[in-house]
């Protein structure tokens, strides 16, 4: 089991979920990144949140972040400050 905070927010129409992760997932391979996202996906659909999971991690001095396409320049402009300013959710994944 583990526990992470999260961000959900309702932007632009669109309510998103995003999860800070350890800088290590952006060492990850695509594949496990992929299956990472699939079951914080599932374990927000569990819990009842309604949206995208978005992970974010800090990349150096900077954060990176696995997001749509069409989010891209909003997670650019979101500073790491912003988005643990916006941490107002606890996620458990099994």
């Amino acid at each position: 089991m583990s526990k992470f905070k999260v961000a959900h927010i309702r932007e632009q129409g669109v309510n998103l979920i995003i999860i800070p992760l350890d800088t290590a997932f952006g060492r990850q391979s695509h594949s496990e990144q992929q299956g990472t996202m699939a079951a914080l996906q599932s374990a927000a659909s569990s819990a009842g949140l309604a949206g995208t999971v978005v992970p974010v991690w800090l990349d150096g001095i900077r954060h990176s972040f696995i997001a749509p396409r069409q989010w891209h320049a909003f997670f650019q402009s979101f500073s790491w400050n912003q988005i643990m300013a916006n941490i107002n959710k606890e996620l458990t994944v099994y």
